[in-house]
């Protein structure tokens, strides 16, 4: 048991993170998944580093002392349905209509004792209390299209364009704006340190999950910069792509964008699942997702859907969307100001160009304070009965294991006081229910769980805890491969108060019969790609650059930028493999847009396979590829066009960890 939440501990992110770099290098790193047993005895980086925290250690990050912010004083706030605008037809059919602005404005993120934090969120322009962070759930139908016009609304009341709440780095590959249209979405050079970029903002918004057509799919340069007053003369107003989508949208249906906004069509033609929205501008999706442009998008209905009655519904399905965040003093959101922070140069530099190393970016970013749908460490107040939990992982880089316990800082891994049902992951259900002692969600990924206090007695107090780190996830068990994240901070999600009996209908879990999952066929294609991390040359051990790449003949990485050729090309209708191949020290989280995808296996350095997790069986569209394995997936696409794949930790694919990918007709 950890002895006093009064520790003075020194830490940082560099310091946290070496932990998994000498743990690699003395061969802590091994080809184990997260419910493998580790093998041998306790890894001594892991293993001596935990035996010095018997106290409060939280990350450093903002004025504001975690330690100082109560926990469990804010009601868990429930996600409101977005309201839509209407219907419109489109080729015959109904279409469900929304317009949704990114805006910024106040929010009571922390305990009502102090300040208001400013944050941008997504809402309905003139629809009073209905912008918020994260943006409230759309509900959709399985065969119903949605339009949504995503409007830019980053301007002041006198309708001038906004900066942003964050250190903007120009040295990345990134939207540039004030590059104009011939140096717009480019890696800028220059001949000395540059300062932050303070003009106006890019947004362009992508449905995570989706299955959707090119022009609607939230392209990283397709973005646009509000329609405002007052924007620089010189300004690229939009992204590279943006004219050429606009133009497709109103051939494909007739949607007649206009300026600072884009209109999507999402045709809902996939499996029931939860789905989720959040920005993805080229660059600079770490900063706008963290100032709070994210939400759920709940995909209902169809063959791949359960009838109605049989899960907990209503009131008792609650969507999760939980991310970490650092704060100031004055409720202000805070992000690294400078590469100074992450610890691993010297103090101020040099960057650019006497070094290789970005100025402002920081290699990952981890919070110390848990938000739970835009409240810090909530309390749930539950009833003797089932609920399900549509839990998302919206932190840019942190991976959540999560458990109920009984003691918030029993030492870890702890004792899992309730089960946890997990029914689905991001492509819907599973074949079968999964009882877990704890569920794993890397960033970006959802679990549809089912919690059931009905046998807990009333009075009853429970807590939700992480045992994941602080730093990137890569496999193992919490306090033997890895330390587990501060039990006083960022080691906590949230309290629940079980209270007295209620009527429920629902099926038990243990009972459940889900919809059929079908396998993809035998795969025609094979594409590997390389998970590969570049440091600099100057400053020992200091990551600047992930990229995605393929194999050289001799297996290290062929690393590939942003903008070099394609080299993934699917063709429709084919099944094709993608084996990952992760040359890093970190589990990274892949994403690939369009489909949703199946986990073959995985194979470590030794040769040795395993198949998916249980959880891991239906079917996915992000997964974590661990360090010294190759991850192998199975993926079918049906629509010809361009998108991309890309590591979901964000810091990650804000510095070249993202490629397009061309899908042949």
């Amino acid at each position: 048991m950890p002895k006093s939440p009064n520790s003075d501990i020194p830490g940082s992110e560099v310091t946290r993170r070496a932990v998994i770099r000498a743990a690699a290098a003395g061969g802590v790193v091994a080809a184990v998944g997260f419910s493998r047993a580790a093998s041998g005895e306790a890894r001594p980086a892991a293993a001596a580093l935990v035996a010095s925290v018997t106290s409060a250690n939280p990350l450093p990050g903002g004025t504001l002392d975690p330690l100082s912010v109560p926990k469990y004083r804010t009601e868990l706030p429930r996600l409101s349905v977005m309201p839509s605008t209407g219907t419109a037809v489109s080729d015959g059919s109904l279409v469900d209509v929304y317009s949704i602005a990114a805006r910024q404005f106040s929010q009571q993120i922390l305990p009502s004792s102090f300040p208001r934090t400013t944050v941008w969120g997504y809402g309905v322009p003139g629809l009073a209390g209905s912008f918020n962070a994260p943006g409230h759930t759309i509900e959709a139908r399985v065969g119903r299209p949605v339009r949504v016009t995503w409007t830019n609304g980053l301007v002041d009341s006198g309708g001038n364009w906004l900066p942003h709440l964050f250190t903007v780095d120009p040295t990345l590959h990134w939207a540039n704006p004030g590059g104009g249209t011939s140096s717009r979405d480019t890696r800028p050079t220059f001949t000395s340190t540059p300062a932050p970029y303070t003009g106006p903002v890019p947004l362009v918004t992508h449905l995570h999950g989706a299955h959707v057509t090119q022009e609607s799919d939230g392209y990283p340069e397709a973005w646009t910069l509000p329609a405002a007053e007052n924007l620089p003369t010189g300004y690229a107003a939009t992204g590279s792509y943006y004219d050429a989508y606009k133009a497709q949208a109103a051939a494909r249906f007739g949607a007649q964008w206009q300026p600072g906004s884009s209109t999507y069509q999402y045709q809902n033609d996939q499996r029931a699942a939860a789905l989720w929205y959040h920005d993805h501008v080229l660059g600079m999706t770490r900063l706008n997702v963290q100032a709070g442009l994210a939400g759920m998008y709940l995909l209902r209905g169809g063959s791949a859907d359960l009838s109605p009655g049989v899960l907990p519904s209503g009131a008792a399905e609650i969507a999760l969307v939980i991310q970490d965040r650092c704060f100031n003093s004055d409720g202000s959101l805070f992000f690294p100001t400078s590469r100074t922070f992450f610890g691993d140069t010297t103090a101020g530099g040099p960057w650019l160009p006497v070094t290789d190393v970005p100025p402002y970016w920081n290699p990952e970013s981890f919070g110390n304070t848990i938000v739970v749908n835009g409240a810090s460490w909530p309390v749930w107040h539950a009833s003797r009965k089932r609920y399900r939990l549509r839990a998302l992982n919206s932190c840019n880089a942190r991976t959540l294991v999560l458990k109920v316990v009984t003691d918030p800082l029993a030492d870890r891994p702890a004792t899992a006081a309730l089960p946890i049902w997990q029914l689905g992951s991001d492509g819907g259900f599973l074949p079968a229910a999964v009882q877990l002692s704890q569920v794993l969600i890397a960033p970006a990924e959802r679990a549809d769980l089912i919690l059931d206090f009905s046998a807990v007695p009333s009075g009853t107090t429970l807590y939700l805890i992480n045992e994941g780190p602080d730093v990137p996830y890569h496999g193992g068990v919490p306090d033997t491969d890895f330390v587990a994240a501060d039990h006083w901070t960022s080691g906590q999600v949230m309290q629940i108060v079980v209270g007295g009996a209620a009527i429920d209908t629902s099926v038990p879990p243990a009972q459940l019969q889900l919809p059929a999952v079908k396998a993809l066929g035998s795969a025609s294609q094979t594409f590997t790609v390389s998970l590969n991390e570049g440091d600099s040359t100057v400053f020992a051990g200091a990551p600047i650059i992930g990229a995605l790449g393929s194999l050289n003949a001799d297996g290290t990485g062929a690393m590939e930028m942003w903008d070099d050729p394609v080299s993934v090309k699917p063709t429709v209708g084919a099944v094709g493999e993608w084996d990952l191949v992760n040359l890093t020290v970190d589990g990274h989280p892949i994403h690939i847009h369009q489909t949703q995808f199946q986990v073959v296996s995985r194979t470590a350095v030794d040769g040795t396979v395993r198949g998916p997790e249980p959880w891991e069986t239906g079917f996915k569209d992000t997964v974590i590829a661990y360090p010294g394995e190759t991850t192998r997936l199975k993926a079918a696409f049906d629509i010809a066009g361009r998108y991309v794949y890309h590591c979901h930790i964000l810091d990650h694919e804000d510095n070249e960890m993202m490629r397009p990918f061309d899908v042949q007709s």
